[in-house]
């Protein structure tokens, strides 16, 4: 009985922080913020159960501020691409698991813990934005332009340029790169595409670890468009 009694505390706490993380505004002070149809840049948050990515129009602009990704053999410049799509996450569980079916008990291990950090981008034709897993922001230029700064800013640069990490992608269409910081199971990819998108001056939730949690926090703290 000792034994239920504190695993039902457990479960309610861990209720309770994510109630509170959804909820609770990051920044708690100010307005919600007006994601607004007619604002000149389209970015999407592309969700699945576990993971979200955001993924960029490409134009003129971002193929000269990303131009690094080609030292990642990344074809950027292929007729068909139509976004760029970033990701951070763990180095091991990241690279290593492309599929659930590739999963291995040490990059799982690294990634409940404390795991060096990656960058991913995959090429993307159109995308549906309809989809069920795509949730669109409008961003101001000025906004826009903080969200690139921030993206930049994840590629760890030893030597003054982003790091790939060769022969380590899921396919011809991505690219791992060296990442800056250190990710665990709690501050994770979907914590910092929420840290992203604070940092282009949308509010998230306190503390969202999964998909779901960050996307209903954009709703309610946000003037968003219905979907």
């Amino acid at each position: 009985m000792k034994f239920f009694r504190h695993l039902c505390i457990l479960l309610v706490l861990v209720l309770v922080c994510v109630a509170a993380g959804t909820l609770l505004p990051r920044p708690i002070f100010g307005d919600k913020s007006d994601v607004a149809d007619n604002a000149p840049h389209k970015v999407l948050i592309l969700s699945n159960p576990i993971h979200t990515d955001i993924a960029l129009p490409v134009d003129a602009e971002l193929f000269s501020r990303f131009a690094f990704l080609r030292d990642g053999n990344l074809e950027i410049d292929f007729p068909g691409v139509r976004y760029l799509v970033f990701g951070w996450g763990g180095r091991a569980f990241y690279t290593q698991t492309p599929t659930w079916a590739d999963l291995k008990p040490l990059p799982l291990f690294k990634g409940v813990t404390l795991d060096q950090s990656v960058m991913h981008v995959a090429l993307a034709g159109e995308i549906p934005l309809v989809d069920a897993g795509v949730t669109t922001l409008n961003l101001s230029e000025t906004d826009y332009q903080k969200l690139l700064a921030f993206i930049l800013g994840s590629f760890a640069q030893p030597q003054g340029k982003p790091v790939p990490l060769l022969g380590q992608s899921y396919g011809r269409d991505d690219a791992f790169f060296e990442g800056v910081g250190y990710f665990n199971a709690l501050l994770g990819c979907n914590t910092w595409t929420a840290a992203a998108l604070r940092h282009a001056g949308l509010r998230t939730g306190w503390w969202t670890p999964l998909p779901p949690l960050l996307t209903t926090s954009l709703r309610l703290h946000n003037d968003m468009p219905n979907p």
